[in-house]
């Protein structure tokens, strides 16, 4: 027998215990391992009644999970990145192996939890820290392990998605389709951690260090949030044959590593665009197997508690033998990340100007004046209206020469408010 200990029991951690108590037998059937939750931490009395557990031995305060000797596997649940990384670190200081689905641990201190797993001859588990239910960790460190990965797109966020989702099939503004999302369930109180696109930055950066092997850091990822997207913006993406999604993307070229996360144009044919409402999507393009796209639900009390039961089961068959898979190989190597002065791409711009003889050609003057060119432009509006939108999309231009004629362009007299941008995302079509 295997025996496990769960420390936190709330959503996910209640998953997780759910589905090794009732699927006990048929892990069994199919591994052939005796795994048992022995012991469990949470503080909320409400949730240890709520668990039904009639022995009073079960409960017990965290440390006594991670110092019991027949405890083989941690499981932390509580989330944050103080209390967790100090229980994490204890954990493995006594030789345990352990699975968490931490995203925002393993992005800010990711480095130090696996560097003394390695030294311990230990292993940690991170399934569940990036997208929930789908297996996306595991495909891309063993499934694709004989591949150069060129480069990923994800939707890693099904609250901002959600958002968006809703914004483009009932044309809702952002704060309504907040409200719906929060309404729901899908949305926190404060929201900001999912639609300021922090939340989809942890994940990304966890998948860039196992990609690609390069010890990025979370101040190294260009962050972007969709709380600025507005109706008009979505009708006229889909006009140009786009969709608006909050884009996580990675890309390795000659040595140079470009990671970010921010709403992105992407073509309706693209697999991405059809990714709607809380379900979360990874397209990975390797060297040898070519694209693969895994999608499904990246949060919830099962989809995630599934992900956290791969990793224990996994871990339960290995463990007496010590057979310790990598957790994460990071090296430099001298590769180096893209700057935005070396960021091009093309760009979808929006301003709000007077309806009134001349102006395009003065927008359309300075943004020449940065050496970017125009390939599509529209307007929507009436001559009874002050100011129309105008929208442009450009060329292939560096994002520092976009971001200095937006703000010479934000400066005319006859433009009313702070101009929009977005990149365009070819997402290999």
């Amino acid at each position: 027998m295997v025996g496990v200990g769960i420390i936190g029991l709330g959503t996910v951690g209640r998953g997780t215990y759910d589905i090794l108590k009732e699927h006990r037998r048929l892990v069994g059937e199919k591994t052939g391992l005796d795994i048992e939750v022995l012991r469990a931490s949470e503080i909320d009395p409400g949730k240890r009644k709520a668990l039904g557990v009639d022995d009073p031995g079960f409960f017990c305060d965290a440390l006594d999970v991670v110092n019991d000797p027949s405890i083989k596997i941690v499981v932390e649940l509580i989330g944050g990145t103080g209390l967790a990384y100090e229980l994490i670190m204890e954990a493995l200081r006594a030789n345990k192996w352990v699975v968490t689905a931490n995203k925002a641990l393993l992005a800010e201190k990711g480095n130090d939890i696996f560097g003394l797993a390695a030294e311990k001859g230990c292993e940690v588990g991170f399934e569940a820290s990036v997208c929930g239910g789908i297996p996306v960790i595991r495909a891309m460190r063993d499934g694709l392990v004989g591949n150069r990965i060129d480069y990923f797109l994800g939707i890693l966020n099904g609250t901002s998605n959600y958002i968006l989702s809703k914004m483009s099939e009932e044309g809702l503004p952002f704060h309504k389709a907040l409200a719906d999302a929060q309404k729901a369930g899908f949305a926190e109180a404060d929201p900001a951690l999912d639609v300021e696109g922090i939340d989809a930055a942890h994940k990304l950066c966890i998948l860039t260090r196992l990609a690609f092997g390069y010890p990025i850091s979370m101040e190294e990822i260009g962050t972007g949030g969709i709380s600025r997207i507005e109706p008009i913006d979505i009708e006229f993406a889909r006009e140009f044959g786009y969709k608006i999604k909050l884009l996580a993307v990675a890309k390795e070229e000659n040595g140079v590593i470009e990671a970010r996360v921010e709403p992105t144009m992407l073509p309706v044919k693209h697999l991405l665009s059809d990714v709607n409402g809380v379900y979360n999507a990874v397209y990975v393009v390797g060297d040898r197997a070519g694209p693969n796209l895994y999608y499904g639900k990246g949060a919830g009390a099962l989809p995630t508690g599934s992900a956290v039961v791969s990793d224990i089961v996994d871990m339960a068959s290995r463990i007496g033998s010590r057979c310790v898979k990598p957790g994460m190989r990071l090296f430099d190597g001298g590769r180096r990340i893209k700057t935005s002065a070396e960021t091009i791409t093309p760009f979808y711009m929006r301003v709000k100007a007077e309806d009134s003889p001349g102006v395009l050609s003065k927008v359309s003057g300075i943004l020449a004046k940065y050496n970017i060119s125009i390939s599509a432009v529209t307007q929507k509006g009436r001559k009874e209206k002050a100011h129309v939108p105008v929208v442009m999309l450009t060329h292939e231009a560096p994002e520092k020469s976009l971001k200095e004629a937006k703000a010479e362009i934000d400066r005319l007299p006859f433009i009313k408010g702070e101009s929009v941008h977005m990149r365009i995302e070819s997402g290999g079509l």
